[in-house]
């Protein structure tokens, strides 16, 4: 029953995030096994891995020059095929273990109206109406945010406060579609490599001052630069001259910029609304005295300047943050919310409490144990998102030290077939989530006009198998460890190799109860995981730097377009928390 409400609801996110799909693309993968099939007790780890297996540290400028290949394709249909053949390589890892498809969810006062939420989590609160007489919004995104330099960003919650105090050329409107923003229109070349933007006449900063073209032209070498170090700095790859460290974009005058693909883009104006293409002041950007080895220096307190919405005004750090109306922004006249005041914090149960205590009027995050008393309150918001909660492995942990790149591979599978993503979803989640068996999240397009996954039955793996062969399901795993090179006694593993891993998370309940519930698993064959929680902050950094076993991880697509989902995994990707290539 279980796994038939799963696929009613894939239908649904089907209908809702790709209605005008009309041809699937063909997929590389089969329909994931009912059950486990069982290796021979003979089976090696070479035998067990997937053909598209390649290791991971040592081979993986292959994944990469297949990523360059893609984004190089003018040929839709073939760009879609090699699409997948980049996610068989990365699922062949096993360093990415999906477990289910995101959803999102906010409880949000019956006064408050006019927010909204794109697929890709990002939230807008500009346009807020308040019938509570009120002319400020209350709020709770997360804890203190990483970054607020939209160049320097790669959180969501971090994405949320950029949408709202800074403005690119394109935005998302309320029914998720792409929009002018500080644009007015552009035009492309024949062959849709070169596009000449006009700009909104009139545009200013917070400060008053004039925006222009080569503010654009300034914030995207800048946050393409490799001095600059912006995790998403791969996303200007697609500019001619990224490769020799200087894209081309030019302002041609004050309301005309230029620049210039290597191929065409079908997502280009996707990317022209996120915020790592947002402009920043040149001048208040090197005010800072440490501007040149600390790019986000000028933005880590109150009173920066910004483009957007609101501007910060005020800054009570791991406390509060206080956005007021921007007059000088462009479409100033349609605020009504004059102030938005942020709750700084991650735990939940606080954030909850304040909420019920009319403390706040929006919270973006519920504790775990109170979802299930929320479903039928008209307060709480379940919204489709597209992309995948998973959990991932640090492809050079000293866990595989003398494992083959085969043997390790099989470890990491043997991890990922034990895990309850039923029990997950049901249990954790409670909110319809569908358990994940590819990265690559249901209902995202494929950029031929098709889907490129499809239904929950295609995949790596059965998502539902260790609940309907349990048996099965162990004895793979145990087969797999085996081939790795460990030993078992009565079904648990041998005191002569033993295994022992920290699980890295942060501290919000739903994520420690998936840890714990992970945990559990894993032990039935004796793996003994300890579960380690950080500051939201550190926990990130930790991540990045690659100082962590196992970790929990998630990824919203930033476009719809699986190449987002991808790229971030090439070696110089500052996404690459699985430290491929490295």
């Amino acid at each position: 029953m279980k796994k038939i409400f799963a696929l009613l609801l894939a239908v649904m996110m089907l209908v809702s995030l790709a209605a005008c799909a009309s041809n699937e693309a063909e997929k590389d993968t089969d329909a994931a096994p009912d059950t486990a099939e069982v290796p021979a007790n003979d089976a090696s780890a070479d035998d067990l891995v997937s053909d598209a297996f390649i290791d991971p540290v040592a081979d993986w400028a292959q994944y990469d020059a297949l990523i360059a290949e893609i984004k190089s394709e003018t040929d839709f249909a073939k760009r879609a095929e090699l699409m997948h053949q980049a996610e068989d390589i990365l699922m062949a890892t096993n360093c990415v273990i999906p477990i289910y498809y995101y959803n999102d969810v906010y409880l949000q006062k019956d006064y408050v109206s006019g927010i909204y939420s794109n697929p890709y989590a990002t939230k807008f609160f500009m346009y807020t109406k308040l019938d509570n007489g009120s002319d400020t919004l209350r709020l709770n995104l997360s804890s203190e945010p990483d970054y607020l330099d939209p160049a320097l960003n790669s959180s969501v919650d971090g994405a949320c406060l950029a949408a709202n105090s800074f403005s690119g050329l394109y935005t998302y409107d309320a029914e998720g579609k792409c929009v002018p923003a500080c644009a007015e229109s552009y035009t492309t070349n024949e062959d849709g490599t070169v596009y000449t933007v006009t700009l909104k006449k009139d545009l200013k900063w917070s400060d008053g001052s004039d925006l222009t073209a080569a503010d654009f032209e300034y914030s995207w070498k800048r946050a393409a630069s490799e001095d600059t170090a912006a995790d998403y700095g791969y996303m200007f790859s697609g500019f001619a001259g990224y490769d020799e460290g200087a894209i081309e974009v030019t302002a041609k005058d004050d309301v005309t910029l230029e620049f210039t693909l290597s191929a065409p883009c079908a997502y280009m104006e996707d990317l022209m609304a996120f915020p790592t293409f947002y402009p920043v002041k040149k001048e208040a950007v090197e005010a800072a005295e440490d501007w040149e080895t600390n790019p986000g220096a000028w933005c880590k307190e109150a009173g920066f300047v910004s483009n957007g919405a609101y501007v910060c005004t005020g800054w009570d750090h791991d406390t509060s943050m206080t956005y007021e109306k921007n007059p000088y922004w462009f479409d100033a006249d349609k605020v009504t919310v004059e102030k938005l005041e942020y709750m700084l914090s991650a735990d939940d149960t606080a954030i909850y409490a304040a909420y019920n205590a009319g403390n706040i009027d929006f919270a973006d995050s519920v504790p775990t144990d109170e979802i299930a008393s929320l479903l039928d309150n008209p307060e709480f918001h379940i919204v489709d998102e597209l992309g995948t909660y998973y959990v991932a492995f640090n492809a050079k942990s000293s866990i595989f030290e003398g494992k083959t790149p085969a043997q390790a591979a099989c470890m990491r599978e043997a991890f990922s077939i034990l895990i309850d993503r039923d029990y997950i979803c049901e249990n954790i989640g409670q909110t319809g989530q569908i358990a994940a068996n590819s990265f690559i999240p249901l209902g995202m397009a494929d950029g031929n006009g098709g889907v490129f996954k499809a239904d929950a039955e295609t995949g790596y793996f059965d998502a539902y198998a260790i609940n309907n062969d349990e048996e099965a399901v162990t004895e793979k795993a145990i087969k797999l460890l085996e081939a790795a090179g460990f030993e078992f006694e009565d079904g648990k593993l041998a005191e002569s190799t033993p295994i022992s891993i920290e699980y890295l998370t942060n501290e919000t309940s739903g994520h420690v109860a998936i840890a714990e519930s992970i945990q559990q698993d894993l032990a039935k064959v004796g793996i003994d995981l300890t579960i380690q929680t950080q500051d939201w902050n550190v926990f990130l950094e930790e991540r990045k730097a690659g100082n962590f076993d196992f970790a929990r991880e998630g990824w919203i697509a930033d476009f719809n377009d699986p190449i987002n989902m991808l790229e971030m995994w090439i070696t110089a990707s500052g996404n690459n928390d699985c430290q491929f290539g490295r």
